[in-house]
């Protein structure tokens, strides 16, 4: 079981890597769309602007704010603390709703951390 566990730790930490990934791409896109509209000769164009660096702003924060507890948690479950396993749990059961991939690994992630034997290993640590 100790071998699953790692595995849903990895997982967890690739999520997380690839939302905080996601984050930096969604930053230079909408810079640089910002950049081109702002390029324009357009009177509105710096309203534009404004709205596509506040949109692009905040998408930024929300992903990031949404990858950093997969990376946390999955450092958390490789080291086996015990408050790991209940983060996990959370998470897993949010990452149902992301169809296909967040599904799969959701219920993986479930059927791993609810195991009797993951609880006892969570405990021991």
């Amino acid at each position: 079981m100790a071998t699953h566990v790692k595995v849903v730790a990895v997982l967890f930490i690739v999520f997380g890597a690839l939302g905080a990934l996601m984050a930096l791409f969604s930053s230079v896109i909408f810079s640089a769309l910002a950049a081109i509209v702002g390029s324009t000769q357009d009177p509105d164009a710096s309203l534009g602007v404004a709205v596509l660096g506040l949109t692009g702003a905040t998408l930024t924060i929300v992903l990031l704010v949404l990858a950093i507890p997969y990376i946390i948690c999955g450092f958390g479950m490789l080291t086996l603390r015990p408050w790991s396993r209940i983060l996990g749990i959370v998470l897993a059961a949010i990452s149902l709703v992301r169809i296909p991939f967040g599904t799969i690994f959701g219920i993986y992630a479930l059927i791993i951390l609810f195991n009797k034997e993951t609880e006892a290993l969570f405990q021991k640590a």
